[in-house]
């Protein structure tokens, strides 16, 4: 018999909801994340992309790419990864301070790495050496400004979901030598599962951080994809129009169902209501998947629906 090994609260998990709903994989409309629903084109791969092991013209591609894109400092450097996730697993790694402060409520895997190395989080920001902001923050939305930045040791900036407001975007601190900014690839682009990551901070931050990667940390596809998308800032731009005119669409709808919008980003919406779990299980039985929290019974999240097929469904479950 297996056994989970992650058994942390996130989004999907339409397996476990198609055993306890009933349907396939396919019947269903996936509303639980914050991934773009109409993911980057992806074109067809050079053959070697698969065969060769990832070469260094092809990182260099991708970085110069990821360089321009988020108009990354002189002063910092650039560590790709397999996913932002493997990145947040190393961050209490680059200091040696006992404690760290996670603004809650908040994606919840980085107190788990820092809890995986008897690292306690604490509750007030002058009581660590260590802060991490998410920002735009999952699942409410809220952002930070440069002076809230002021861990005493390091401050590590989780821009997973900034790219659909870039206009947000705290890189250029990354020149400082107390800050990491991570970069999640998967979610404005819609390729989660090509697991693509990056951290932007100062060399003597990066370099370690590469070190303990190891050689090969991305697969030849990603680079290759990586880099293609990385460079279509028309795609971006266009993306970023239509993503929040789908947010938009989706607080209309929400407006005769929600006591009020709690906040997100164009990628996804989170809402209080009378009953979260109610409300997930009503959507449910239409085979429609929510995200709702265990530290609330109000708060339930919505993604973006990716069709209008699928959002006649949630209109109709709905109501």
């Amino acid at each position: 018999m297996s056994h989970p090994v992650n058994t942390r609260d996130h989004g999907g998990g339409i397996d476990a909801a198609c055993l306890r709903y009933g349907g396939t994989r396919n019947d269903w409309v996936d509303l639980s994340t914050g991934i773009n629903p109409n993911p980057y084109p992806v074109a067809d791969l050079a053959p070697d992309a698969w065969t060769a092991l990832p070469d260094q013209a092809a990182m260099d591609r991708l970085m110069r790419a990821a360089r321009q894109f988020w108009n990354v400092p002189d002063g910092a450097m650039i560590v790709a990864a397999s996913g932002a996730s493997a990145l947040i697993a190393l961050m209490p790694f680059l200091t040696e301070q006992s404690s760290v402060y996670i603004p809650q409520p908040t994606y919840n895997e980085h107190e788990a790495a820092f809890r995986a190395q008897n690292r306690p989080r604490v509750d007030a920001a002058r009581d660590a050496p260590v802060h991490v902001h998410v920002h735009p923050n999952n699942p409410d939305g809220r952002m930070i400004t440069p002076e809230m930045v002021t861990a005493p040791a390091l401050s590590i900036i989780d821009e997973s979901f900034c790219d659909t407001c870039p206009q947000n975007s705290l890189v250029g601190l990354a020149a400082r030598p107390d800050v990491v900014v991570l970069k999640s690839f998967g979610k404005f682009w819609g390729l989660a599962g090509m697991r693509l990551g990056f951290a932007i901070a100062r060399p003597e931050i990066a370099i370690r951080l590469a070190d303990m990667l190891g050689p090969w940390a991305v697969s030849g596809p990603a680079l290759q994809i990586g880099a293609e998308a990385l460079e279509d800032h028309d795609w971006a731009d266009q993306t970023r129009l239509q993503l929040e005119a789908a947010a938009q669409r989706l607080d209309a709808l929400m407006a005769g169902h929600a006591r009020r919008l709690i906040g997100g980003t164009s990628l996804f919406r989170s809402y209080e209501v009378e009953d979260a779990a109610a409300l997930q299980a009503r959507l449910a039985s239409a085979h429609i998947w929510t995200r709702i929290f265990p530290y609330s019974t109000t708060w339930i999240r919505f993604g973006l629906p990716a069709s209008e097929d699928h959002w006649a469904r949630l209109e109709e479950a709905l109501s």
